[in-house]
């Protein structure tokens, strides 16, 4: 049995990876989990520890049991507001809501490739990243169109 094609992709996620959600459809309807994934091209998402396909594997060092703890919250939908000072932030809306801030999650802080801190033999060397080529003044460095 084989996946359906997505008829149409969302355009607009309003969940992140990290968020906490309910699932409304499958067999662990009603639970909650973690977003782990999200695949856009798909209009698929991927929650920690719902859905899986289990494989028995000899007891051994290394292969613990772990579980997961979810917090009781009301589920609602997610909206976006901008406050006063411009910064667009999400909301929570729905019946229930009370409309407060949904806090961005603390994973997407964290980088899943460490940036590069020497530089590689196709990188610009800083020299010339700082050389200054067009003086507006003098009009000098500008091309010929």
């Amino acid at each position: 049995m084989g996946w359906k094609a997505a008829e149409k992709l969302i355009r607009h996620w309003k969940v992140l990876r990290g968020d906490n959600v309910m699932i409304i459809r499958g067999k662990d309807k009603g639970e909650t989990g973690i977003i782990k994934r999200i695949i856009r091209s798909q209009n698929r998402v991927i929650v920690e520890g719902k859905n899986l396909v289990k494989k028995h594997i000899k007891a051994g060092e290394g292969h613990e049991d772990f579980k997961t703890v979810a917090t009781c919250r009301k589920p609602c939908k997610v909206g976006i507001r901008y406050l006063e000072d411009g910064t667009k932030v999400r909301v929570s809306r729905g019946l229930g809501a009370s409309g407060s801030i949904i806090p961005r999650p603390e994973i997407l802080k964290i980088r899943t490739t460490p940036r590069p801190t020497v530089a590689g033999p196709k990188d610009t060397p800083i020299d010339l990243v700082l050389e200054r080529t067009y003086d507006a003044k003098t009009g000098k460095g500008m091309p010929d169109l």
